[in-house]
């Protein structure tokens, strides 16, 4: 057992008993009333005074029968709620006490600054030969699909990249179906090797595998056999010219590093609330997931893109597999259980773009949450039986890594607020404790606000939107674990640019068009919101034992806006 992953143990254990204590000092801990079916029913129920037969039925059948269904799942979704807010706390507390103790990657792992540097003075000065002996061979790899906004940005990044112009060759990997859109992407790379620039355009006579396939693919290559090390960018990243100088090192200096992963930040996250939002979601998500993954058990999930690989890890783990839609997390799990280890650098960023419109965002959210289910139900038993990985990295992987973060998480978020509670305005047996539906929420709204002061002002808004993605996230959770018929489906996600986030651009990239009522309308969020506002109307009108009418009123009021597509950059919307 290594310092990292007893100091994580150590942390999640403390998490567990701080949260208990917290509970039981200020008495919200109380299961007394684990089911509480009582006749009170009849004086708090708005009709049951007028003594009808049918009401009188439903009274017995709701405090016999339907208040102790619902009482199952209130006390399912306790202990959920319990393992995520342990689960978050751990994590925004082990990455708090990393940067608070100083437990950079620089100091758990050796590093060192390649001599005789890379730029093009050392050439000018007849010194490039020899600068360039102590780079190794690196490829990058960017796979782009129909890419027309963005695919010069990317490009245009990797070829500003300070590496000598022997030791790296670009590949982009073009499964375009557009054949101007192939076009143009073969033109760019002409011009660029016109300049010296060892980079190859490559293409397949199909999308097999989609982006899985192509990165594989690439791979075989004879020229990527030659390559130590490869790094990828998605079509809309942009690597500062430094990137391979701050994280190859890393891989050269430590046999047993398979990944070094760099942080993202966002070219769009001022365009529209939906971009501020998903950049809370995103920040927290690398400041104490990727951050708590890293320190401990340096283990965490690749990201898909700015991140450089160890070509022999690659292989080792079996290569890229298209068996779901999260072939990053996919690659990442199986090389960790071969027993490498991955680096992820916070301070490092690229620059990226983020979904902006609200459908490209729920088809992300879905592909990412159903990929990573699908996956838990596919390598459970690959991590049980592995043999080069600890007991307690086991239990993480399972437990942290799978199944409180793809599987509780979308669950309680959606059964429990946007279900349970709910349905509670009219079901007076029904017992909710309030350390379940109040202190737990509060507590993940510190412990998210602590690893992201500087989004505070839009965690509310946050919440609510989270509130509307648990629905999607919930039933593409469902369709990984059950395999349904959309568990593999994969859907780009469409980029609009610089130039659409440019405010003396008078041509906008998302152009207005007409589309039918029924297209412009997301009728699951309309009906959720239909019942929303109707549970808390009833809990407004006829007071119960809890009075939950200010909150669904307002998540009722964010699935409406989210029906009518009322956030994002759909300039034939009305968008915030």
């Amino acid at each position: 057992m290594e310092a990292g992953e007893a100091a994580g143990a150590v942390l999640f254990l403390l998490a567990a008993a701080v949260s208990l204590l917290a509970a039981v000092s200020t008495g919200a801990l109380d299961f007394t009333y684990l089911v509480t079916v009582v006749g009170e029913g009849s004086s708090t129920s708005p009709g049951s005074g007028g003594g009808a037969w049918w009401r009188e039925a439903w009274v017995g059948a709701r405090s016999r029968a339907v208040a102790p269904a619902l009482q199952v799942g209130v006390w399912a979704c306790m202990v959920m709620s319990v393992m995520l807010v342990v689960e978050a706390t751990y994590n925004s507390a082990v990455s708090v006490a990393a940067r608070l103790v100083g437990w950079r990657p620089e100091r758990r792992f050796k590093w060192e600054p390649l001599g005789g540097g890379a730029g093009a003075g050392d050439e000018e000065k007849g010194e490039a030969a020899a600068a360039a002996a102590a780079y190794p061979m690196v490829m990058v790899q960017i796979p782009m699909y129909n890419e027309l906004e963005v695919y010069k940005l990317s490009i245009g990044a990797v070829c500003g990249l300070k590496w000598p112009k022997e030791r790296l060759i670009i590949q982009v990997l073009d499964d375009s179906t557009d054949a101007f859109i192939k076009n143009l992407v073969e033109l760019e790379c002409e011009d660029w090797a016109s300049k010296g620039l060892n980079i190859k355009y490559a293409t397949r006579s199909g999308r097999k595998g989609f982006k899985a396939g192509a990165l594989k693919k690439g791979m075989e290559w004879d020229y990527a056999k030659q390559c130590e090390y490869v790094a990828i960018f998605d079509a809309d990243f942009q690597p500062e010219p430094d990137f391979l100088l701050r994280t190859v090192p890393f891989l050269m200096h430590n046999q047993n590093v398979a990944l070094v992963q760099a942080r993202w930040v966002f070219v769009n996250d001022r365009v529209s609330l939906l971009t501020r939002i998903q950049r809370t979601f995103l920040d927290y998500h690398f400041k104490a997931e990727q951050e708590a993954g890293s320190a401990t058990f340096s283990f965490f999930s690749f990201n898909g893109t700015a991140g450089v690989w160890r070509t022999e890890a690659i292989n080792d783990a079996g290569g890229w597999k298209d068996r779901t839609t999260v072939e990053d997390m996919d690659l990442a799990v199986r090389a960790t259980l071969k027993g490498w280890k991955f680096i992820y650098l916070g301070d490092l960023r690229v620059k990226s773009e983020l979904p902006s419109t609200y459908k490209a965002y729920c088809r992300q959210q879905f592909r990412w949450s159903c990929g990573g289910a699908n996956l838990f139900r596919k390598m459970i038993w690959d991590v049980l039986v592995a043999k080069k990985v600890s007991s307690l990295k086991k239990i993480y992987m399972l437990y942290s890594f799978f199944l409180v973060r793809r599987v509780v998480a979308p669950a309680v978020a959606f059964i429990l607020y946007n279900v349970i509670i709910p349905v509670s305005v009219m079901i007076p047996e029904l017992f909710l404790p309030i350390w379940g539906v109040a202190y737990i929420p509060t507590a993940l709204l510190i412990v998210t606000a602590i690893r992201n002061p500087e989004n505070l002002h839009t965690v509310p808004l946050w919440i609510l939107f989270e509130s509307v993605m648990s629905m999607h996230r919930l039933r593409a959770a469902v369709a990984g674990l059950l395999q349904l018929q959309e568990f593999n489906q994969w859907i780009v996600t469409k980029k609009v640019g610089n130039n659409a986030f440019d405010e003396n651009n008078e041509t906008p990239l998302l152009q207005k068009s007409r589309k039918r009522l029924i297209n412009r309308v997301n009728l699951p969020e309309i009906g959720l919101s239909v019942f929303l506002i109707f549970c808390a109307s009833y809990n407004l009108v006829f007071h119960g034992k809890n009075s939950f009418y200010i909150n669904l009123y307002l998540q009722g009021l964010a699935f409406f806006l989210l029906g009518l597509n009322c956030v994002g950059t759909l300039p034939d919307h009305c968008c915030f």
